[in-house]
C-alpha cells in the first residue's frame, strides 16, 4: 500500500492582490499535494506569518511596493523548515544572484507557465535548486571566489573600505558608547580634531550621519570586535 505524500505547505508573498489570487487558485487546485497556508503583502507581514506558520516553501516577490525583500531573507530563513523560491519580474542578474547568496533556493520568473510554477515549488520543497543553467554556473563561480562574492554585497564593500585606524575608531565608538569625543580621543591617543576628521570619513564610507547611527550600524554588523590601539 502506497503511503500518502506529505502536503507541501506554501506561503505566498506578493503585493499584487490579483497575482496572489491567481497563485492561490493554482496551488489549491493541487490539493492534497499542495496547499496555501498564508499570504502576505508586506515585509513585516511576511516575517510575522513565516515565523508562526513555518511553511515548507515561501514564494517571495523581490519587490513589495518599491521595497526590496532581499534584506529580510535571513530572517525568513531563521526557521530551518522553510525554503524560499523567488517569484519575480526583476531582470537584474546582480539582484537575483544576491538573493541566491542570501539563501533563496531558486528563482522563478513571473512569466513562467502554471506547470513550471508547480514543478518549481515541488522541487524546492524537496530540497533541490531551481535555477537556470546560466545562473547556476555564475553563482557557482562566485561561491568558488570569495572575493567576487563579497562584491555582491554593498555593505561588505563599505566595511572593507575602512582603514585599520578607522576600524579601531569604530571599535572605540562602540566600546565608549555615549562617551564624549574628547574622552574617545584621549583613549585613542589622538587629538579631538583628528578624531572628528576620521569620524567624518567613516560616516561617508558607511553611509551614516552621526555617532548614534555609526554605533547602531557597527553593532548590527559586528564591527566593534578589534583592539583599540591606533597606529601613529
Amino acid at each position: 500500500m502506497k503511503l500518502p505524500t506529505k502536503t507541501i505547505r506554501i506561503m505566498l508573498v506578493d503585493d499584487h492582490h490579483t497575482m496572489l489570487w491567481g497563485l492561490e487558485k493554482l496551488i489549491e487546485s493541487e490539493k492534497p499535494r499542495m496547499e496555501v497556508v498564508g499570504t502576505a503583502t508586506t515585509s513585516g507581514e511576511a516575517l510575522v506569518k513565516a515565523a508562526s506558520l513555518c511553511p515548507d516553501v515561501i514564494l517571495l516577490d523581490l519587490d513589495l511596493d518599491g521595497t526590496s525583500t532581499i534584506e529580510i531573507l535571513p530572517a525568513l530563513l531563521s526557521n530551518p523548515a522553510s525554503r524560499i523560491l523567488i517569484f519575480t519580474g526583476a531582470r537584474e542578474q546582480a539582484t537575483l544572484d544576491l538573493a541566491v547568496f542570501r539563501g533563496a533556493r531558486g528563482v522563478l520568473r513571473k512569466d513562467a507557465s502554471a506547470e513550471q510554477v508547480l514543478k518549481a515549488i515541488e522541487k524546492t520543497a524537496e530540497g533541490e535548486i531551481w535555477l537556470d543553467r546560466e545562473t547556476l554556473g555564475r553563482v557557482f563561480t562566485e561561491f568558488m571566489s570569495p572575493k567576487a562574492a563579497k562584491k555582491l554585497d554593498p555593505e561588505i564593500e563599505k566595511q572593507e573600505s575602512l582603514t585599520c585606524r578607522e576600524r579601531k575608531i569604530v571599535h572605540a565608538v562602540v566600546e565608549g558608547s555615549g562617551a564624549l569625543n574628547k574622552v574617545l580621543a584621549q583613549r585613542l591617543f589622538i587629538s579631538e580634531h583628528t578624531l572628528r576628521n576620521h569620524l567624518t570619513a567613516i560616516y561617508q564610507k558607511l553611509g551614516v550621519s552621526n555617532r548614534l547611527e555609526l554605533y547602531v550600524y557597527a553593532v548590527k554588523h559586528q564591527l566593534g570586535n578589534m583592539t583599540t590601539e591606533v597606529d601613529s
